[in-house]
This record gives C-alpha cells, sequence and structure tokens, in this order.
C-alpha cells in the first residue's frame, strides 16, 4: 500500500477535523481545545509529516497527542504506520494491536493492520481484519480492503478466495485498478481469454501500464492471434521496461 493511501486511510480514521494549524515552524497555532481535541490535532500533524516521510517529527507528534489522550486510536493506529515504515516491526505490531483494543471496529485501523500482517508474511492471518474493516457499514471505501483481501489471498495461494474478492471489489468500484489486473491475470489462467483482455484494457486505460500488465496485455493478444496488438505491447514493453523481468521472458519466449 502506497504512503499518500495509508495516510488517506488515517485521516479518514479521525473523527470530524477541526481547522488545521499551522505546520510551518512544527508547532501549533490557534486554538487547542481539550484533550482530545489536542490528541487529534497532532495526530493531523503526524499524519501530514509522515507523508512528507519526515517520520522523526512524526513520532514525536503522535507522542505529544499520546500524552494529551492516551485513548485516541487513529494516534496508536499511525503509530502502526510509521514504525512499519521505520522497519521496526514488533512496535509497530503493538502500536496496531493497542489501536485495534481502543477501536475494535475502526475499518481503516483493520485494514491497515491486515496490510502489514500480509506485508510480513502473515498473509492467512491478515484476511480476518480486511473483513473487519468491510463489515463496517460507514467504512467509505470497502472495495479496497476486498482488493488487499485478494492479493493476500493470492500470496497464501488461494486464488479460488482472491477470485472472490477481486470480483466484490470491482462490483462496488468497477474501477479499482488493482483488481481489474489481478482478476485479468486470473482470468488469462483460466483460458478466459476474452473476459480477461477486457478487464487488463480497462487497467491499461485507468492506470499507467506497468511492465506486468503490459506483459499480460501481450499474451492475451498472442493467443488470440492479434499479432499487430502483440507487437505494439511489445514494443511498449522494450520501451518502458527494458530491463523487466517480463521484457527477458519476452525476448526468451517464455510466455507461459
Amino acid at each position: 500500500m502506497t504512503r499518500w493511501l495509508a495516510l488517506a486511510l488515517v485521516l479518514a480514521g479521525c473523527a470530524a477535523q477541526h481547522d488545521s494549524p499551522s505546520t510551518e515552524s512544527g508547532t501549533i497555532t490557534g486554538n487547542i481545545g481539550d484533550a482530545r481535541n489536542r490528541a487529534r490535532i497532532h495526530t493531523d500533524l503526524a499524519a501530514a509529516y509522515y507523508e512528507r516521510g519526515s517520520m522523526g517529527v512524526a513520532l514525536e507528534e503522535l507522542r505529544t497527542a499520546t500524552a494529551a489522550d492516551d485513548s485516541y486510536a487513529p494516534a496508536y493506529g499511525l503509530f502502526g504506520l510509521v514504525y512499519t515504515e521505520l522497519r521496526e516491526k514488533p512496535l509497530a505490531e503493538t502500536s496496531f494491536e493497542r489501536a485495534l483494543r481502543l477501536a475494535p471496529n475502526d475499518p481503516d485501523i483493520n485494514h491497515n493492520y491486515g496490510w502489514f500482517l500480509c506485508q510480513n508474511g502473515r498473509e492467512r492471518d491478515s484476511i480476518r481484519y480486511f473483513l473487519q474493516a468491510v463489515r463496517n457499514p460507514l467504512y467509505a471505501a470497502p472495495w479496497r480492503s476486498y482488493s488487499a483481501a485478494g492479493v493476500c489471498s493470492l500470496r497464501a495461494d488461494n486464488r479460488k478466495d482472491a477470485e472472490d474478492f477481486f470480483q466484490r471489489a470491482l462490483k462496488l468500484e468497477p474501477d479499482e485498478s488493482t483488481s481489474l489486473l489481478r482478476l485479468g491475470d486470473i482470468r488469462y489462467r483460466q483460458g478466459n481469454v476474452g473476459e480477461a483482455r477486457k478487464l487488463i484494457a480497462r487497467y491499461n486505460k485507468l492506470a499507467a501500464p506497468s511492465a506486468e500488465s503490459l506483459w499480460l496485455a501481450l499474451r492475451i493478444e498472442r493467443k488470440l492471434g492479434e499479432r499487430v496488438a502483440e507487437q505494439s505491447y511489445a514494443n511498449q514493453l522494450r520501451r518502458r521496461f527494458p530491463a523487466s523481468a517480463e521484457y527477458q521472458a519476452f525476448l526468451k519466449g517464455q510466455y507461459e
């Protein structure tokens, strides 16, 4: 999960926002208010620094937030993301777990903890947190968690569940790019080349083509006997990603 998406999820998990304080000097100006409001403001500041890549300052803001209100779950959720970025895995896990003890139904914290588990070799454990996230009727972006559950199911070699999760994501958000790409690959492997073609074509219109998406599109066109289209994708793969594993496979004729 990219940092900007994690940041969006953190901010979505915060309660109604108040006027943002100035951050230019790293200090707060304006009315601070009660303890919960102070915790919220400092967590928002930490999120801004996290997004900039200033992890040390983000940690200081989070420590201030939790000193103001040690029951403010979004602060611990963001601690988890910052420690993840710093590769402090035990601290990240402890932070996520504390956040969930305080707010067990928070969809954004559940999603982020699920992704943390998936990225650390615990793909099967991650699924229940994604599913807990989508159970919350107030969750603004449940397709993100369905898509993440699909990715982690694939990593756990569970293609059947992955297919179901990607379909759920696309039912809620037809332009969810990860699900388009991954479901396209599943359909190709199933021999449903026509549907795979539609999915990957949509992906390449919505997102910047990747080596993976171009390689899949190339193989689809090859299966269909569309040599002109196949060559077009080959040219793009060579031009954009000449050092990729996909282009090397193309040069060796290793299509499957």
